[in-house]
């Protein structure tokens, strides 16, 4: 019997190191495959020209496991796909995750494609999560569900994957624990077994963002206003929406950010362009002298204007229900999906490695209303919100 042929997205990292061992210990033909997609080091922290390094790093891999290795360029899709949508995002005011987008349109897209094209019947990658199927209707479903190893779900991360997508994916480490990731890849004497992870943008790496940004976007001075934590800003009747059957109105208006202005607050400093700043923001302010740090509150790009509060649980970090416009809404299961009208119970995250949160999500016509039992802090437009049931990812949207 011919054995199934996997390409394995090498990256250089352990993780998909070992994920290439352990396809291969279970009788897969396995082939490695690395992508060249960004080599460009504007505004990239401690780095020459990282990716020579990990091919080197993927390349010595594949020799070690005996494995054929090929390497695909994929920088001119990935620059159109995530980095031009991430300017894009960010100079509309909206904080983007390039790491959902990488994964849709560059790791189970185009470079799908390529693994396609080498005979492949499967693609690999070292993702902690995990996929089954389940059958409905006599068909096939695949469902995305979390890494065992909690501490490293990156579930969330794939959580703009379609069905398409899923059927030809396998996650071989899901089920494993990183420390056994790397003990496993120790004694294998793999060279990246004790190599530390990547941190910061997918394939870029960790990033001076203003600098990495002002590739297209201009530095434009503005104002820093501090907003008082006064009620009379937050205080809104969250209690509208805590009934079985919230009506549009009170949704639409619940998930709408503060109307922060000039007016309520006080001109403190100034910044270099409100596009640089995302809801939450600690650092990157350099304006001292306060009781408590200061922490981004909202932004208005139309008017180059930055708000903020004092203390990490000022009201103004702080929301209960957020809205997802209709055509941004994904559903990895079809035979999920909600109707029009419709409520349902979920645990929500709009952010990686943040604990899973109890939300009701009601479905309207303009689109999907998340509320929360208790307030969000950061929610910021344009990152993704995922929702799940137990293990399992069933959805996600781009916050509004």
């Amino acid at each position: 019997m011919q054995k199934k042929r996997v390409v394995v997205g090498l990256s250089g990292g352990v993780d998909s190191s070992v994920a290439a061992y352990v396809l291969k210990e279970q009788g897969y033909e396995v082939i490695g495959l690395f992508m060249k997609n960004w080599h460009d080091t504007t505004g990239v922290l401690k780095s020459d020209c990282p990716w020579l390094d990990d091919k080197f790093d993927a390349q010595a891999v594949a020799q070690k496991l005996n494995i054929p290795f090929h390497v695909v360029d994929l920088s001119d899709e990935y620059r159109k796909r995530v980095v031009d949508y991430m300017f894009s995002e960010y100079e509309k005011g909206r904080t983007p995750n390039p790491d959902v987008l990488c994964n849709r349109e560059i790791k189970f897209d185009v470079f799908m494609d390529k693994a396609l094209e080498l005979g492949a019947d499967y693609v690999a990658t070292g993702h902690y999560c995990r996929k089954d199927t389940v059958i409905k209707d006599g068909n096939p479903v695949y469902r995305l569900l979390a890494g065992s190893d909690k501490n490293k779900d990156q579930s969330y991360f794939l959580c703009q994957l379609s069905q398409k997508q899923l059927e030809k994916a396998l996650f071989p480490i899901g089920d494993i624990e990183k420390p056994q990731v790397r003990k496993v890849a120790g004694t294998l004497k793999l060279i990246t077994a004790h190599k530390k992870d990547s941190q910061g943008i997918c394939f870029v790496g960790k990033v001076d963002l203003p600098v990495f940004l002002q590739q297209q976007l201009e530095p434009k001075k503005g104002k820093v206003f501090l907003i008082p934590d006064d009620s009379s800003l937050f205080g809104r009747d969250w209690s509208k929406v805590r009934i079985e059957n919230p009506s549009d109105e009170d949704l639409e208006e619940l998930s709408k950010p503060y109307p922060f202005h000039p007016k309520y607050g006080k001109k403190i400093g100034e910044h270099n362009g409100a596009h640089f700043y995302t809801i939450g923001q600690r650092k990157g302010l350099n304006i001292g002298g306060f009781p408590e740090p200061l922490f981004v509150t909202g932004i208005n790009v139309d008017f180059n204007q930055v708000y903020v509060g004092m203390g990490k649980k000022h009201r103004g970090l702080f929301r209960d229900v957020l809205f997802i416009n209709k055509d941004e809404v994904h559903w990895i299961r079809k035979d999920l999906e909600m109707k029009e009208g419709e409520s349902r119970r979920y645990q929500v995250r709009i952010r990686y490695r943040q604990p899973l949160q109890e939300a009701t999500l009601h479905f309207r016509k303009k689109g999907m209303f998340i509320v929360f039992d208790e307030p969000q802090r950061g929610i910021a437009s344009g990152q993704f919100a995922a929702w799940y049931e137990g293990d399992e990812l069933v959805g996600s949207g781009v916050i509004s």
